[in-house]
C-alpha cells in the first residue's frame, strides 16, 4: 500500500505581525495553538502515515511536539520556505508515495477536503487547494501603463499543496540545481512542465500574516462547526 507523508510547514519568521505576537504558529487561536488546528485536521483525516514538522527554534520546537500526529519528525527551518521544504523531503522515509505540503499559518482546512486531495494526488500526481480570483486583477508594466488580466483564468494558491514523492524530488533537485527562488511548491514542479489539478475551495482557508488575521481566523472559527480534535 503506498505510503504517505504529511510535511507542516511552522518555521516562518512572522515578521508582518509586527510584534503582536512573538511566533504567529503559537498564538492562541480558538483555546489552542494555531498549528494544532492544522495538526488536529491531519490527524482526523487519516491521509498521512508519516508526519514531518518544520519548527523555527527549540522553544518552537518543544511546543509544537505536543500537538504533532505520529509518527513523526521534527526537522529544522531553513532561511527561506524552499529551504525548509528541501529540509524536510530529506528526513522523509523511502518509501512515501505522495506528499502533502502544508503552511500551518492556514489552520482552516478541513479533513474532508484532506480525503479529497488525496483522491485526486493518486490520480493526477499533482494537486493544490485553490480559489478563484474575484476582484478585478491588473498587470502594471514599466511605462506605467496597466494591462487587465483575465479574471477567469487566476486562481489564488492555498496549502495543503500535494504531490508524488517522485515529481517534488525532481522538482526540488532542478529548483537547487538552477538556484530559483519559488514561493510555492507548484512554482517548483510548473518548471517540469507537468499539469497540476486545482480543488476549488468554497470555504475561508486565510493565512494568518497580520494582527488582524487572528480576529478574522476567530471569527470563522466561531461559525463553523466545532474543529476536529486531536488527543496526543
Amino acid at each position: 500500500m503506498p505510503r504517505t507523508a504529511a510535511i507542516l510547514l511552522a518555521a516562518g519568521s512572522s515578521t508582518r505581525m509586527a510584534g503582536a505576537v512573538a511566533d504567529k504558529i503559537l498564538a492562541p487561536l480558538a483555546g489552542r495553538p494555531v498549528f494544532a488546528h492544522s495538526a488536529a485536521a491531519f490527524a482526523a483525516s487519516g491521509v498521512a502515515d508519516f508526519f514531518v514538522v518544520v519548527y523555527r527554534d527549540q522553544r518552537q520546537m518543544l511546543t509544537l511536539s505536543a500537538h504533532t500526529p505520529t509518527p513523526c519528525v521534527l526537522v529544522k527551518g531553513g532561511a527561506e520556505r524552499q529551504d525548509s521544504v528541501a529540509a524536510a523531503l530529506a528526513a522523509l522515509p523511502p518509501d512515501i508515495a505522495y506528499v502533502f505540503i502544508h503552511d500551518c499559518a492556514r489552520p482552516l482546512v478541513s479533513p474532508e477536503q484532506l480525503v479529497a486531495l488525496h483522491k485526486i494526488v493518486v490520480r493526477e500526481h499533482a494537486v493544490v487547494l485553490a480559489h478563484r480570483v474575484t476582484d478585478t486583477i491588473k498587470k502594471h508594466r514599466p511605462d506605467a501603463r496597466l494591462r487587465t488580466l483575465e479574471r477567469e483564468r487566476l486562481w489564488a494558491m492555498e496549502t495543503p499543496q500535494v504531490f508524488s514523492r517522485d515529481l517534488l524530488d525532481r522538482a526540488y533537485s532542478r529548483v537547487a540545481k538552477k538556484k530559483l527562488r519559488i514561493t510555492d511548491d507548484a512554482q517548483a514542479v510548473e518548471a517540469l512542465d507537468h499539469p497540476i489539478a486545482l480543488l476549488e475551495n468554497t470555504s475561508p482557508n486565510p493565512k494568518l500574516t497580520t494582527p488582524g488575521d487572528l480576529a478574522y481566523l476567530e471569527f470563522l472559527i466561531a461559525r463553523t462547526s466545532a474543529p476536529a480534535q486531536f488527543l496526543g
